[in-house]
């Protein structure tokens, strides 16, 4: 039987730097907003397992949407001129990531991003703690050097070499359905993109030395997979160890959780989401009961967590 599904897709012009970018971005769910930030290379189909399904948007606002240069948003109209390949800075990133926020008139969303989408809540974790309600960072770490490379843009790789690549920072345990389902997307990114969002991976964001100076008022949880090596467990833990209040959850898992095991992804954040939740009841959906007011009240004074290890 042919049916639809519950994602709203539609474009919104962002101003950032001086430009005018048209944004594409997609939607489902009623509650708390949550912005949902792509990988390097890809784009807001990391997230369609999560805006399909009801036990993330009967309590959350699920929103991703696509960085300028990837998937449905384009590059600024005068990308053509430009004398320099694309790099995307630390600056432009989480600028950008507030413009649209504002721009949908969202109150304190969560962000939640993975790769280079965790590491950036660093960044908006120290200079935009009162936009923000929580930050779940997903494979995030205070530095990842070593990611900016040429042979990443190079006519003899493309973008399907790029796209197979990437097959080694998945879980062996992912689906097999799903992990094609991400090759696929990283074999459909544009030329040089890849490259230039891993500048600001490597090159450009290190928080080595500023980790310490984020407050800790918003929370902050860091989650990573034990199969990734772009960002391993101990470089997360490493980095929470830093943040004051930062929760650490490592789990059997890849670099792209989201979209490349959804079913294991949900059980691992799920827990951390009912807190974000009890935290937050104003806003939470319409569709919120007592399944997660069952679990208890996290309000109380906050401890500093230890690292959990997840075995899923």
């Amino acid at each position: 039987m042919n049916t639809h599904e519950p994602i709203v897709g539609r474009y919104v012009y962002i101003q950032c730097e001086g430009k005018t970018y048209r944004t594409y971005y997609e939607e489902a769910g009623d509650g708390i907003p949550m912005v949902c930030l792509h990988t390097a290379g890809a784009d807001n189909r990391e997230y369609r397992h999560q805006l399909c399904d009801p036990d993330y948007t009967n309590h959350f606002r699920v929103i991703a949407f696509d960085l300028p240069w990837h998937g449905k948003s384009n590059p600024p109209e005068d990308f053509y001129l430009m004398e320099e390949e694309y790099k995307l800075t630390e600056r432009f990133y989480s600028e950008f990531i507030v413009a649209f926020c504002r721009a949908l008139d969202l109150d304190k969303p969560v962000l939640m991003g993975q790769s280079m989408g965790g590491n950036i809540c660093l960044e908006l974790a120290l200079r935009y703690e009162n936009e923000f309600s929580a930050f779940i960072a997903l494979e995030g770490c205070e530095h990842s050097p070593g990611w900016w490379i040429d042979p990443l843009h190079h006519s003899a790789v493309g973008c399907d070499g790029v796209a197979t690549a990437i097959f080694g920072l998945m879980s062996p345990d992912s689906p097999d359905v799903y992990r094609h389902e991400t090759w696929w997307y990283y074999a459909q990114g544009g030329p040089g993109i890849f490259k230039g969002d891993l500048h600001y991976y490597s090159m450009d964001s290190d928080f080595r030395d500023r980790c310490h100076k984020i407050s800790g008022r918003v929370p902050i949880y860091m989650l990573t997979g034990e199969y990734d090596f772009a960002c391993t467990p101990e470089m997360t833990e490493r980095t929470a160890e830093k943040i004051k209040g930062a929760e650490c959850i490592i789990f059997s898992g890849g670099h792209f959780p989201t979209a490349e095991d959804p079913d294991k992804f949900k059980e691992v954040v799920t827990p951390v989401l009912k807190k974000i939740i009890q935290n937050d009841p104003g806003r939470r959906g319409g569709s919120a009961t007592a399944r997660v007011e069952s679990s208890g009240d996290s309000r109380s004074t906050p401890k500093r967590p230890g690292p959990r290890v997840i075995d899923l």
